[in-house]
């Protein structure tokens, strides 16, 4: 028996790459400079992702200036004062806000994947940010000439582009980031906003076959940017029934981070649908200690007293900086507990299997 394990998405950035692309917004160095930079970090990050023997990979989002931003970095519909994001430690982070129609991406997932391509050798993992997500860029004012549901339509079908544009590029299995889920709960605790984002997002995920469902997932956690996150108050309870409902065959759940593991793998088992798979998350990117080998194994055998091996997988519980200018998390740290993610998981595979023998 070997239970799958992949990553969530983003990997801290090397110091020098955080020093051009702060050099390009100065104007010292070129366009074509920072483009080299990116190169060599994608080229090194997914060198050291594969000597952790990691069976699925990504190019540690080196690119991408955050997980939620990066399909319209550039737009020139957008003024800077939009929705904020309050984290438990006080920082935020904001949104842009949409000022006009037709609502497009600037850059799709599948280009990402089309260059880290060149420097990989195992499966490759594509992460892209969710309709939901994106449906905040549009403020309370409805915008002259651009009504709401005309911009939901435009949204839904340019999400759809970019997933399409990561499984055509040849994405081993493409990752919807909904982590606003359990923040909706915090929003508007009637849960009509997070009614409304699950029918959004299967608008989108309803437009893919049974078999290209089969690759696509939806990771959610409480967010997790310089050592805080956002919604972690929100009990677990109140989102895991409308999460399943996702037209998606694979679910990435932050776990390793709560308090009450047992809790929420029974809620999990309760709600999870026969088709689909559970990645639970069983490493910490928030808590700087590694986790060993022997914890991670024993955090996927408590999973597998719940949940049926078959349906079951390991994950981190976040992405490791999923915003650009996050160095909370060293990369050394970060590659580490990739390693111990991985051989945990291969204890726990051979543990099962002779259980099952």
């Amino acid at each position: 028996m070997a239970l799958p394990t992949e990553p969530i998405g983003s990997i801290p950035r090397p110091q020098w790459l955080l020093e051009g692309v702060q050099a390009f917004a100065e104007g010292r160095i070129t366009k074509g400079e920072l483009d080299r930079l990116y190169e060599e970090a994608v080229g090194e990050t997914i060198a050291r992702f594969e000597e952790t023997a990691s069976p699925v990979i990504t190019d540690g989002e080196q690119r991408k200036p955050s997980f939620a931003t990066y399909p319209i970095e550039g737009s020139e519909e957008l003024a800077p004062d939009g929705i904020t994001i309050t984290f438990q430690d006080g920082h935020i982070r904001q949104l842009p806000r949409l000022t006009s129609g037709p609502f497009r991406y600037r850059t799709y997932a599948g280009a990402y994947l089309e260059a880290a391509r060149a420097h990989a050798h195992r499966p490759l993992k594509q992460a892209v940010i969710s309709a939901s997500a994106l449906s905040l860029l549009y403020p309370q004012e409805e915008i002259n000439d651009y009504p709401r549901e005309a911009f939901l339509d435009d949204l839904v079908s340019e999400a759809e582009a970019d997933i399409r544009s990561a499984l055509t590029a040849g994405a081993h299995c493409v990752q919807v980031d909904f982590t606003e889920g359990r923040l909706a709960i915090k929003l508007d605790p009637s849960k009509r906003l997070l009614d409304d984002f699950v029918a959004l997002n299967n608008r989108v995920l309803e437009r893919f076959s049974p078999t290209e469902r089969e690759r696509l997932g939806v990771h959610t956690c409480p967010g997790g940017d310089r050592d805080s996150t956002h919604s972690a108050d929100v009990d677990y309870a109140e989102l895991l029934p409308s999460l399943f409902e996702l037209e998606a065959c694979n679910f990435y759940v932050q776990l390793a981070s709560e308090r009450d593991r047992g809790r929420v793998l029974r809620l999990i088992a309760e709600h999870l649908r026969p088709e689909q798979t559970v990645f639970v998350g069983v490493t910490d990117p928030i808590d700087p200690r590694v986790e060993t080998p022997e914890e991670v194994c024993e955090r996927v055998l408590e999973a597998a007293e719940h949940i049926p091996p078959s349906q079951l997988g390991t994950t981190d519980d976040c992405g490791f900086a999923p915003f650009g200018d996050d160095t909370s998390t060293a990369r050394e740290t970060a590659f580490a507990k990739i390693r111990s993610r991985v051989a945990g998981t291969e204890l726990a595979s051979r543990e099962l299997g002779e259980k099952s023998r």
